[in-house]
């Protein structure tokens, strides 16, 4: 299955900067162009880092250098990409910002929640030790912003099937939840549209597996080498996407793991 045009959707009132344009944010700033969006994105060094972005789109931003927070046009909507700590230098930029207008939209990690008890959810019990958690949820209470966590991102360039190739991935009944770039980025845009303020979404294809039933898939239908199986003492986690399908019931570009692996298989051989 290919990925289809985003829909246009009615024109924003305000643009969307894309506060730190990496693997997703890049696919976020495509999807955004293709809805008829002004979009920008940011970088610490654009020139280097966004050549694949239009340079009349590129803004300098770094949160350690106060000096281009006045860079992002305001109002706006925010996109925040990079994991948002220290605390400090994250409530200052804010601070600087003009309240109530444009959405604030905060990228997370899966990771948040503390893995025990299956399915997680976003009522699960949260890691609050971790800094970017603290920030992450300072944003949504205090700015209203809404949490999108993410599971594990694969795409184009960031192939589930090298990273068995590589030796990064154990043979396991570790359970493991995963999602495809091109979904993370519409997931997000379709949040800033819809979503209501303060809400947390967990994101991920809503298929938990093992790393030994992906494994198994890459050495019986692509005959690559697998490690043997092993026993992890992390057994994972099960996330639910009950939130996603039903507040704000996405469509998913990639819904098959395994048809999407093969896609992306062929297209590199």
């Amino acid at each position: 299955m290919t990925a289809s045009l985003a829909p246009k959707s009615a024109p924003q009132p305000h643009p969307l900067v894309i506060l730190g344009a990496g693997y997703t944010g890049f696919r976020v700033y495509q999807q955004a162009l293709e809805k008829g969006w002004q979009v920008f994105a940011t970088s610490r060094n654009p020139q280097d880092q966004l050549r694949d972005i239009s340079p009349e789109h590129r803004l300098q931003f770094d949160l350690t250098q106060a000096s281009t927070w006045s860079t992002i046009p305001d109002p706006a909507h925010l996109l925040w990409c990079f994991p948002a700590v220290p605390f400090n230098l994250v409530k200052e930029f804010m601070m600087t910002r003009t309240r109530q207008t444009g959405r604030l939209l905060v990228m997370g990690s899966t990771s948040a929640y503390v893995p025990e008890g299956h399915p997680i959810t976003e009522d699960s019990p949260l890691q609050t030790d971790l800094p970017r958690v603290q920030t992450e949820e300072y944003l949504r209470t205090t700015f209203g912003a809404v949490l999108i966590r993410l599971a594990g991102l694969y795409g184009p360039g960031r192939h589930v099937f090298d990273w068995i190739r590589k030796g990064k991935i154990q043979n396991t009944r570790k359970w493991v939840n995963l999602l495809h770039v091109e979904d993370a980025a519409a997931i997000c845009l379709q949040a800033i549209e819809q979503a209501s303020d303060e809400s947390t979404y967990l994101a991920s294809d809503g298929c938990p597996r093992t790393w030994n039933e992906i494994c198994a898939v890459a050495s019986s239908t692509w005959q690559i080498p697998i490690p043997a199986l092993t026993t992890s003492p992390n057994p994972g986690k099960q996330i639910s996407i009950q939130k996603l399908q039903t507040e704000l019931a996405y469509t998913f570009r990639f819904p098959d793991l395994f048809q999407a692996l093969d896609d992306i298989e062929r297209g590199a051989s």
